[in-house]
């Protein structure tokens, strides 16, 4: 039986998912603490968004342990899945925002929904889209917003109920490089203000920029860990395989 370690924010032990005849996950271990910033790198198909789907239990292992903010994902039952859930920010690839709600009612929606009051909600609302620089687009629909803000609202979103644990798939997908950049910036203040932050991506600009800790993929196994402050040297070995 697993043990369970407050120090870590995600703990994957010899992890493997199976889909069918597809192996989507092989024997993966990883271990981020908590208030770390990593980067999870690898071309389309290197199993990152499998391994994300892990950490809130939409996937299940077919072998290992996940554990996540110390609770066993791999043991929870369906009905304890969304408490997890709860204390985790997630900016899906898409950023489905409510396409019929204003960028403020967006926000407040998910707040009213575990409980926040109406003045907790106008209150949290108004201190998360001045975090996101959104506070003069709050009453726009999404249909307003160029791709930049509607991922600034996305994030806005995940983090409005100030969770320890956010997760961004592909943040920067589809947007041009000054608005890419602007989007990690928003994720690296988040991270300084204690949350740990794990981003997927296959931008190689941003990853050279941001100079934190890199997780590189493939085939559904880690290739190579890369330490804050360590590469490019070690990772410019990676990029053909893994990075645009």
């Amino acid at each position: 039986m697993g043990e369970l370690n407050l120090t870590m924010a995600v703990e994957l032990k010899q992890v493997s998912v199976v889909y069918g005849e597809q192996c989507a996950l092989r024997r993966v271990s990883l271990r981020v603490e908590r208030g770390e910033f990593v980067f999870l790198v690898g071309a389309t198909g290197a199993g990152k968004s499998t391994l994300f789907k892990l950490l809130y239990g939409e996937v299940r292992p077919t072998e290992g342990e996940v554990w996540v903010l110390g609770q066993p994902v791999h043991r929870l039952k369906p009905r304890e899945l969304p408490f997890l859930r709860r204390q985790m920010g997630i900016v899906p690839q898409d950023y489905p925002l409510l396409p019929r709600k204003t960028v403020w009612e967006n926000i407040a929606y998910g707040l009213r929904a575990i409980g926040y009051n109406e003045r907790a909600v106008r209150q949290r609302v108004a201190q998360v889209l001045a975090l996101v620089g959104l506070s003069e687009q709050a009453r726009q629909l999404p249909s307003q917003l160029s791709g930049g803000e509607a991922q600034r609202a996305a994030i806005a979103r995940a983090i409005a109920n100030n969770p320890p644990l956010l997760i961004a798939d592909e943040p920067t997908a589809n947007l041009d490089p000054d608005t890419s950049w602007e989007i990690i910036e928003l994720l690296l203040r988040i991270n300084l203000r204690g949350a740990t932050v794990i981003v997927s991506t296959h931008n190689r600009m941003i990853v050279d920029r941001a100079c934190q800790r890199v997780v590189a993929m493939d085939r559904g196994q880690i290739l190579s860990d890369v330490p804050r402050g360590g590469y490019p040297v070690e990772l410019d070995r990676l990029y053909a395989s893994v990075l645009l």
